[in-house]
């Protein structure tokens, strides 16, 4: 316990179970790419809910662990050389447990990296386009009477679904025929796209039949249906 101790967030999150990997996160699309990947590899983890309705995030102990104040973020106790891991970033996340446990990446570099490719094509398109989509559709951005935001985002998250319609028109898989980190980076994005933002008619989800059998693929992995709901409601 006094290793985790030293960290400030487990002063506002006590850790009930020190030995194992801590995880602070919301079922947001990113959130739920840890708890997906944790619940996938079966590595013991203790999650801590970051409530955004009392503002958990801007906290100073959470700022403490990340100071970008986004959820999720972990910390290891056992991380290398033995010490205790602190990490932010949901891209970086999937990477390191990916390399801890020696899953759903491959060992061959050159596939290897096609699956770092398509993470990043995740975290530098899908996230953040189909999360403006979800602004300008669903919250407040519907309210705003100039449209062309809304426009603009729903173009380029049409054309994003085109990249992966094309790449699943050939593969199981976003980076192959294997699932990767790549899919558990990008599938709750799309879920959430059609989902809780209710664009899948505005983005002509229809349009794209290799993506929605996926999608359907990758929701139907038990793993996958227990990650989506982590941490669970209170």
């Amino acid at each position: 316990m006094s290793d985790l101790q030293s960290f400030p967030i487990t002063e506002k999150w006590p850790a009930q179970h020190p030995d194992r990997l801590q995880l602070y996160s919301l079922p947001t699309p990113n959130g739920v790419k840890a708890s997906i990947m944790l619940e996938e590899t079966g590595l013991p983890y203790e999650v801590h809910r970051v409530s955004f309705d009392t503002h958990d995030q801007t906290s100073p102990a959470f700022l403490s662990l990340n100071p970008n104040n986004k959820i999720p973020a972990i910390i290891d106790p056992n991380g290398p050389d033995g010490k205790p891991m602190p990490l932010f970033e949901s891209g970086a996340i999937l990477l390191y447990l990916a390399d801890k446990t020696g899953k759903f990446m491959p060992a061959d570099p050159a596939q290897r990296y096609q699956v770092i490719q398509w993470l990043m094509f995740q975290m530098g398109g899908v996230g953040p386009m189909f999360g403006q989509v979800g602004f300008f559709h669903k919250f407040a951005g519907k309210d705003y009477e100039d449209k062309r935001p809304l426009e603009r985002y729903v173009n380029e998250s049409r054309r994003l679904l085109g990249v992966l319609e094309k790449q699943l028109g050939q593969h199981a898989w976003i980076a192959g025929d294997e699932y990767t980190i790549a899919d558990i980076a990008t599938f709750p994005w799309v879920n959430n796209l059609i989902g809780f933002y209710g664009a899948g008619e505005l983005v002509g989800i229809d349009n794209f039949p290799n993506v929605k059998r996926a999608l359907d693929a990758f929701l139907q992995r038990p793993a996958v249906a227990r990650g989506l709901k982590i941490p669970p409601a209170p």
